[in-house]
């Protein structure tokens, strides 16, 4: 990558972590200190305050992609993160599940995610898109990891309301660095009236349907198994300020896989079968993970499966949906992509606290095992990426 695509890279990535760790940073702590708040001993709401954030991001992935593409990617962020640092404020102050619920909603207005995608593309060549993607996915997996890692001390330090308002200042402080740190964008591409940028044959693209039940599903298991994760060590006797401990490690190991993989998909032209090796091992390790329930030892081998895997799909999946969509809407594609994925997170969060709340661990897990299923069953059908960079745009 030349030192202009690494700069911009780097700067955008530092953003998308700043935006994901908002997300992340209340999972290991939300499902107990929800438990204080009123209503909160309903774990189906618990999991609506977890995944709301996600519902708003899904609606308005798509707008806000529509408008970069009209009006540029900055003035979007800029916009994207006045209205995530609002609901930190809001979610700061709220004494209820409620008033958390709204909280979180008002920060997934913020629908950045689009915009700084189709940002990262417009700035990256095509040979280098990926490896800007696997960094961004990097330092989202790394961001994953110090929120895991800080979320109970700053919970010990400044409990959640403080967390909240925490991610506001950071949102406020990103405008900054916004502005001065990330390069200005080109010039956008001149739209095709009727053309193929249109939202409905962009959604109704085959190949990128796939991308997006995959991104979807993703999401989706990684919030139900949120909800089912902390329980579990606490129930195994493990203090929710020391889940860092398990967290930490298991991160930092499943980056070192990531590479090899990203290598092989690349260089050897093997991107399907990696994809395709990535969603199984998602679904073998989801339905083993009823049984490795009853230890702290079996549940970070379980962690460790996950997400050696699920960062290898974080990098490869926005990489392929831009390099599918039209020039001129890749704005529009990464926010149907976004949307769908912050879809996931809803979904994932509600239905898997509903299903918990029902049946159990065993209800979440098999929920997201079907989920997986049916994206390998739609995976092994996707064109081969190869054939994909060929057609036209």
């Amino acid at each position: 990558m030349s030192p202009p695509e690494v700069r911009a890279t780097i700067a955008l990535a530092a953003v998308y972590g700043l935006r994901m760790f908002g997300m992340f940073v209340i999972l290991p702590v939300f499902a107990i200190y929800a438990q204080q708040l009123r209503g909160g001993d309903d774990v189906t709401m618990v999991g609506i305050a977890i995944g709301a954030y996600g519902l708003t991001q899904a609606v308005l992935q798509i707008p806000f992609g529509w408008l970069s593409d009209r009006y540029g990617r900055k003035p979007v962020i800029y916009c994207g993160l006045l209205l995530f640092a609002a609901g930190s404020f809001y979610a700061a102050a709220a004494d209820s599940i409620h008033g958390v619920i709204v909280g979180r909603m008002l920060q997934g207005a913020g629908a950045i995610s689009s915009a700084v995608i189709a940002l990262t593309a417009d700035l990256t060549s095509d040979r280098n898109r990926t490896k800007a993607m696997a960094l961004i996915g990097s330092t989202i997996g790394l961001t994953f990891a110090l929120s895991l890692v800080v979320s109970p001390w700053l919970n010990h330090l400044i409990g959640v309301p403080g967390i909240f308002a925490l991610t506001g200042v950071l949102a406020l402080m990103a405008i900054a660095f916004v502005h001065s740190v990330v390069p200005a964008a080109p010039p956008l591409p001149v739209r095709v009236a009727g053309g193929s940028s249109s939202l409905l044959r962009l959604a109704l693209n085959p190949q990128l349907a796939r991308l997006n039940l995959g991104i979807f599903t993703m999401h989706a298991v990684l919030m139900a198994l949120f909800i089912v994760v902390p329980l579990a060590l606490r129930d195994d006797g493990l203090a929710v300020d020391h889940h860092w401990q398990i967290y930490l490690p298991v991160m930092l190991f499943a980056f070192l896989p990531m590479w090899p993989a990203l290598i092989m998909a690349e260089r050897k032209g093997r991107v399907k079968a990696v994809l395709i090796g990535a969603v199984g091992t998602l679904l073998v390790a989801q339905m083993a993970m009823s049984w490795l329930l009853g230890s702290t030892a079996s549940i970070v081998g379980f962690l460790l499966v996950f997400f050696s895997a699920f960062n290898v799909l974080e990098a490869i999946l926005p990489s392929l949906t831009s390099r599918m969509a039209p020039p001129e809407a890749k704005g529009a594609a990464a926010g149907i992509f976004s949307s769908i994925q912050f879809l996931g997170t809803f979904v994932g969060a509600a239905c898997g606290g509903f299903l918990y709340h029902r049946y159990g661990a065993v209800g979440s897990i098999a929920f997201g095992g079907l989920l997986l299923l049916a994206w390998l069953s739609l995976a092994l059908t996707m064109q081969a990426p190869r054939t994909l960079r060929a057609a036209p745009a």
